[in-house]
Parts: C-alpha cells; structure tokens; sequence
C-alpha cells in the first residue's frame, strides 16, 4: 500500500507542530521552510487536519497553527484517516454502511467469494494496528533523538 504525499506531508507537519512551543502559534511557512515542503500544497493539507479538529488556528501577524490535543492523544490512525479517508489495501475493499471495510467481493458472481480476503483482511489490520498505535508524541520524541544523534529505530510493539 502506498499512501499519497497527503498523509506523508501531513505527518511531517504535525511532527513539526508537536515539536514546537505548544504556547504560541507556529506560522505555516515556518513549518514548510523547516521540513522543505511546498507551503500551497500544505495549506490544502492543514486544512483537512483542521477539519478533523486534530490543529487550530489563529489569522494575523502572531497566527499560526497549533495542535488541537496533547501529542499523546493524537495516533498516526487520526492523521492518515484525516488526510486518506479509508484504509485499504486493494481497490476492492470498501466501506459498507455499518462503517467497517469488507471486500466488494463477497456476494459477486462467484459463490465461492474472495479467495485472497483473509490475507488482504491481515495487511489492513496490521497497518490499521499500527496507526492506531503510534502517536504523534512517539513521533516527536523519535525525530527528537534523530537530531541529537541517535540512530536506533524501534520496533513495532508487539500484537496483544
């Protein structure tokens, strides 16, 4: 699965955002000078965060961005889901009216239904998994060591 530059650029931004002074406004062209991203595709990026309610923001000479919760309160899941909408490994996942992804398969001409939905079932959990446990203050705290020179990269925490 690829996810576009949308979720790639979003999650830099709130990286940057949580390294910030949480106490005052962080300029959006700040923010893209420091991570080299394009500040017009950004603004169109920011404004779905917005619309999720995970940032704010303030117009003017001292406006700006700032998270909307505590680095901790905010998972990977929210941020990708904000900027990609649903999580699916194939085309043909969808969502149903019960809000949950199953495969457009299932049902179709074939009696037998989708032979490869188990495994694609398993890609989807493991990413959503995964979203669902990193948060943006793990991030922070990753990119923190980064910079002073660190080069260990955990882990993903094992399945309960």
């Amino acid at each position: 699965m690829i996810f576009s530059s949308k979720a790639e650029y979003g999650v830099r931004f709130m990286v940057e955002l949580g390294r910030q002074t949480p106490s005052a406004p962080t300029s959006l062209k700040a923010i893209a000078d420091a991570e080299g991203l394009p500040l017009a595709y950004l603004e169109q990026v920011v404004a779905r965060l917005r619309k999720a309610d995970l940032v704010h923001s303030a117009r003017g000479a001292h406006g700006g961005y700032w998270l909307a919760r505590d680095p901790a309160e905010i998972t990977m899941f929210d941020v990708v889901g904000a900027l990609e909408g649903t999580i699916a490994p194939m085309e043909c996942f969808v969502h149903d009216e019960m809000e949950r992804v199953v495969c457009s398969h299932l049902g179709a001409e074939s009696a037998r239904g989708c032979a490869t939905k188990l495994l694609w079932t398993r890609v989807q959990g493991g990413i959503v998994n995964s979203l669902q446990n990193t948060t943006l203050a793990d991030l922070v705290q990753f990119s923190q060591r980064q910079e002073a020179g660190a080069l260990d990269v955990p882990t993903a925490p094992a399945a309960a």
